[in-house]
């Protein structure tokens, strides 16, 4: 079988890569609106199992195709943080995850022709007070402006993030160690 990731993300690539997983890319043009009522366990592994999907289809025919997909959204208070907008909405999100806790969910998705299995990896991570300066500094290196949350963990935000309750993995973008899981069971 081989596999590949439904997923743009540089991040995603260098998990599978670190984790020794054979891979290619290929990406999927989704809607990716949150629909009514849905929670961000519902939400991202919904969208997981759409770009896994989309991705699949290109290969209709072809039984040794294997297609991950996956979308991570970070949530505090209810609302989910997505990709920022601009600075402006980064630097948002920024203060509302200052000095507290807030949950990053990652749903994935893999699918063949005959069998699809879905998750929802589930971190908390404890973000310590950053105070406007440190914001403002941040936003403008430009990292915020294409992560969930408006933060990258593996990134320059380390030095805001004291402690995770969960998979350090899940936070940058893929729960390696599920995926793996996941991969065993095809």
């Amino acid at each position: 079988m081989r596999l590949i990731l439904a997923s743009a993300s540089p991040r995603r690539r260098e998990l599978l890569t670190q984790a020794g997983i054979p891979f290619t890319v290929e990406t999927a043009d989704i809607d990716e609106s949150q629909l009514p009522g849905e929670d961000p366990v519902t939400y991202t592994t919904r969208l997981a199992r759409e770009k896994a999907l989309a991705v699949l289809e290109k290969h209709a025919g072809e039984d040794d195709v294997l297609v991950l997909g996956a979308d991570t959204i970070v949530t505090v208070d209810g609302l989910l943080l997505g990709k920022p907008k601009d600075a402006d909405d980064a630097a948002r999100m920024l203060r509302m995850l200052s000095g507290r806790a807030h949950e990053v969910v990652t749903g994935v998705a893999l699918l063949s022709v005959e069998k699809t299995v879905s998750h929802a990896e589930r971190t908390a991570v404890f973000f310590q007070a950053v105070n406007e300066d440190e914001i403002a500094a941040y936003v403008d290196t430009g990292e915020p402006m294409d992560k969930a949350g408006a933060y990258g963990i593996q990134g320059q935000a380390a030095r805001f993030i004291p402690r995770i309750e969960g998979d350090y993995s899940n936070v940058v973008g893929l729960p390696v160690a599920v995926v793996a899981g996941m991969l065993k069971g095809f």
